[in-house]
């Protein structure tokens, strides 16, 4: 898959690993940094992260490095984050209480701003300061805030259809929670969570 610049979205996904320790050097006051410092803390090879970074334009000097702060601005540019993006969230269970409640979202350019879910006794709590809403209202409620990003946090059996109805409302962008694989139209763009595959994907390296 490429990205809408054309860069391959194997690149697109590393960006934000890069941004997440650029921003931890940042909090510590640190000025200047370099791909052999990033590689060290990431895991990956400082060649890559030149090769990565250079789809983008030349951000640093041979033998001085890259400004942090620079590096940081641009790559929030780069990953249309300098700015905050509502998200609807669907499914108020126990992952989706927990999801609403985490307050790591905003000083990264997200925040949810509605919550829905289907069964009438949920309707109308609250989590923190937001209030469950009927997911009947999905189609009224998401254009009015202007939404373009959602999480789905339903069974498994619902969540296909919760989609389709996302995707009605204007959605554009899918964090998808359920193991269900969704159809959705190209240009909705959608990301699985699974924890099953990432544990799979552990245990074959155990004994």
């Amino acid at each position: 898959m490429e990205a809408k610049s054309g860069v391959p979205d194997i690149i697109v996904r590393r960006l934000p690993q890069y941004l997440r320790a650029l921003t931890q050097l940042q909090a510590q006051h640190v000025h200047s940094t370099s791909s052999q410092e990033l590689g060290e803390k990431l895991g990956i090879s400082p060649a890559q992260i030149r090769k990565d970074l250079s789809q983008f334009g030349e951000f640093g000097k041979q033998g001085t490095g890259y400004s942090v702060n620079y590096l940081v601005d641009k790559l929030q540019e780069i990953l249309n984050v300098k700015r905050v993006w509502d998200i609807a969230l669907v499914g108020a269970g126990n992952l989706g209480h927990a999801i609403a409640r985490y307050q790591g979202f905003t000083n990264r350019g997200f925040q949810i701003r509605l919550v829905f879910d289907q069964d009438p006794e949920k309707t109308g709590e609250r989590i923190g300061d937001l209030i469950i809403q009927d997911s009947r209202k999905i189609k009224e409620l998401i254009p009015a805030h202007n939404i373009h990003i959602a999480m789905i946090t339903v069974p498994a059996s619902a969540a296909q259809k919760v989609a389709e109805e996302l995707v009605a409302a204007g959605v554009r962008a899918i964090l998808n929670y359920s193991p269900n694989p969704l159809s959705v139209p190209d240009w909705v763009h959608v990301e699985h969570i699974d924890p099953i595959i990432q544990l799979q994907h552990m245990t074959y390296y155990l004994e």
